[in-house]
């Protein structure tokens, strides 16, 4: 199994002679122990307690310093919001404006690049020598018009991560839709106390320093669906932690158990925890309808095949409180 969220950590140095390489090999393993345990997901950086309930309210300046530490990582003209996309409500609420890809499996069944998606785009990390992305989020239409959905282990790994910022549509260093914060964030309960694979679920609140621009007004949003149909036709699109522009791949998603879905699909690495499973895709806007995000079982899978928490009620409940 590999980690599919990806904060840069410290390398471990070359090893000595006799029991020095014992008590190193000793040491290695047991740190690779909790690298398991926890799926890569970083816990080094700066973290906040929240509220039992899973819900964090982030304090302004957080946000305001997540945002200035990204001006080294991504080119946009300050206060600019970006390109205005369509918004979701504007495509069309009847299925007949809408004209639906077919989402035929990829040839090979493995992920390739794919042109970046505005609502889509890394989460990046800023408490770091450089800013660097190790999940992937996507905007989802609330009423609030500010609602980013991604897997819980990207923001809550024994406290919610206070340096996150979201950067729709990025690649090779371009912010096209500009940084947008959290106001708040919103796991499960379950997640918190337990890491509960059923519950590997995020919502976040998000805003742009220095505008009063709601994020799915800039960038459009995709819709959500919960307890949705098996065996459908979806696409996964996703930034690896290393990579400068999204993978994409096109499989059918299934039901794992009655708590978890799976997309058979290679190649989707570390940094695409948290990307959304699309059906229903537009094939003008790209814009789909999210029945799961990468997570879940083993927080997200092996090179082979993906997994999400099923979108049932408690989904459902906590989009409802992320939303407001």
């Amino acid at each position: 199994m590999r980690a599919r969220s990806a904060r840069p950590g410290p390398r471990p140095g070359p090893g000595k002679a006799g029991y020095t390489v014992l008590f190193a090999t000793v040491l290695a393993l047991a740190l690779l122990g909790v690298l398991v345990a926890t799926r890569g997901a970083a816990t080094d950086g700066p973290l906040a307690a929240g509220e039992p309930s899973g819900h964090y309210a982030e304090p302004e300046g957080l946000g305001d310093a997540a945002a200035d530490a990204m001006a080294s990582a991504v080119r946009i003209e300050p206060g600019v919001p970006g390109r205005p996309a369509t918004r979701a409500a504007d495509r069309g609420s009847e299925r007949g404006a809408r004209r639906v890809e077919a989402l035929p499996p990829s040839r090979p069944l493995e992920a390739a690049p794919r042109e970046p998606s505005p609502a889509i785009g890394p989460l990046f990390s800023t408490e770091q020598d450089e800013p660097g992305h190790g999940c992937t989020a996507s905007v989802v239409h609330s009423r609030q018009r500010d609602l980013l959905v991604t897997a819980a282990h990207c923001v809550y790994n024994d406290g919610f991560h206070t340096d996150v910022a979201f950067v729709p549509g990025y690649h090779d260093g371009e912010a096209p839709y500009g940084v947008w914060v959290p106001t708040s964030i919103d796991v499960d309960p379950e997640w918190m106390t337990g890491r509960d694979e059923d519950h590997d679920v995020a919502f976040l609140r998000v805003r742009q320093v220095g505008t009063d621009a709601r994020v799915e007004d800039v960038t459009g949003a995709e819709r959500i669906a919960f307890r949705p149909a098996p065996d459908r036709p979806a696409r996964v699109l996703g930034y690896p932690g290393d990579a400068e522009r999204p993978l994409a791949c096109q499989s059918v998603v299934r039901r794992e158990s009655a708590s978890q879905l799976r997309f058979d699909c290679a190649g989707l690495p570390g940094g695409t925890s948290g990307s959304p499973l699309l059906t229903d895709v537009d094939a003008g806007s790209g814009l789909g309808t999210v029945v799961g995000v990468l997570g879940g079982k083993d927080e997200g899978g092996d090179d082979e095949v993906s997994y999400s928490s099923y979108f049932g009620a408690a989904v459902e409940r906590l989009y409802r409180r992320a939303a407001g």
